[in-house]
């Protein structure tokens, strides 16, 4: 189990993936908007998506979880 926290204070922008999708190393699960910039949130590890913690448009911290895989 691998939990995906939020590196930066920023807001969810996108939100790419499902609970039960099948997700692998690298693939991107959100993308974040700080700055005006985007910045994708890629998987840590081959898994599934067990839960998602936000939603677009919410606000995030750094720490935040964003997203458990399984």
């Amino acid at each position: 189990m691998a939990e995906v926290q939020a590196e930066m204070t920023a807001s969810v922008w996108q939100v790419t993936v499902g609970v039960g999708d099948v997700v692998g190393v690298g693939d991107t699960l959100f993308i974040l908007e700080s700055m005006k910039m985007e910045i994708p949130v890629t998987s840590p590890v081959a898994g599934t998506v067990a839960r998602i913690a936000v939603s677009e448009r919410d606000n995030v911290l750094r720490g935040d979880l964003l997203a458990v895989i399984e």
